[in-house]
């Protein structure tokens, strides 16, 4: 079942086109990687998905009863965010924000659902500890336990172990893979073809120097993108 259908999409900024003809499906618990070169639209794209931003033309629909507050999102951190001052569950409770409304408190079952998705993300005994205490593989798993209190259905994650040293990296990108396995579906942007490759079903390739594409992740290792870009990466 389609959760996300993006048809003849047009991205940009301030009126000139980034990427045009962008046509793709996502169905329920796949694991969508996109690639591509920097400047190609991957963040516009997501942006878009969000709805922060319309496109220029073509249309991107939900499926699946998805609503715009059931999807979980994993941005790229600033240094400003690094240095939040908050703790860790104040910052994976925020993650229910959207589910309060107008209502300015936490109810018993949101309080319960963070709990839940600190313990699965191994960082309950973090719970008490400031944020921005923590190591790059610690606050990434805060966040992501965050957006997991928005959605139980699609995550949306913006190169979740940028920065992160090798070790922490791979556990983020074993604990994506889990959450992918529990159905939760994945759309995630990445610099690290290797990952990509690795872990995604399926592989959209947008880029300003190359063709798009958007298939199966073996299909894109015999497509011309992704014999170029692949194999330039030393996937």
């Amino acid at each position: 079942m389609s959760q996300l259908s993006c048809h003849e999409v047009t991205l940009g900024y301030e009126g000139e086109a980034v990427v045009s003809g962008l046509s793709f499906d996502v169905n329920v618990g796949d694991y969508l990687c996109i690639v591509g070169e920097n400047g190609s639209g991957k963040s516009t794209l997501m942006n878009t998905i969000l709805g922060l931003k319309s496109p220029m033309s073509g249309t991107i629909m939900a499926g699946d009863g998805l609503e715009p507050n059931e999807i979980g999102y994993l941005p790229q951190q600033n240094v400003a965010q690094k240095d939040f001052p908050a703790s860790v569950r104040e910052v994976v409770l925020s993650g229910c924000l959207n589910r309060c409304g107008l209502r300015p408190f936490y109810t018993k079952e949101e309080k319960q659902m963070a709990a839940d998705n600190m313990e699965k993300l191994g960082i309950s005994a973090l719970a008490k500890r400031c944020y921005r205490e923590l190591s790059g593989g610690q606050q990434q798993r805060t966040l992501l336990a965050r957006a997991l209190c928005a959605t139980r259905k699609i995550l949306l994650l913006d190169e979740p172990a940028a920065g992160l040293d090798p070790m922490a990296a791979a556990d983020m990108y074993a604990l994506i893979a889990g959450l992918n396995r529990e159905k939760i579906t994945i759309i995630m942007i990445s610099h690290d073809i290797s990952a990509a490759v690795s872990y995604a079903t399926h592989i959209l390739h947008i880029g300003r120097r190359s063709s798009l594409f958007f298939g199966t992740t073996a299909d894109y290792l015999q497509s011309e993108p992704g014999l170029a870009y692949a194999g330039w990466a030393g996937a």
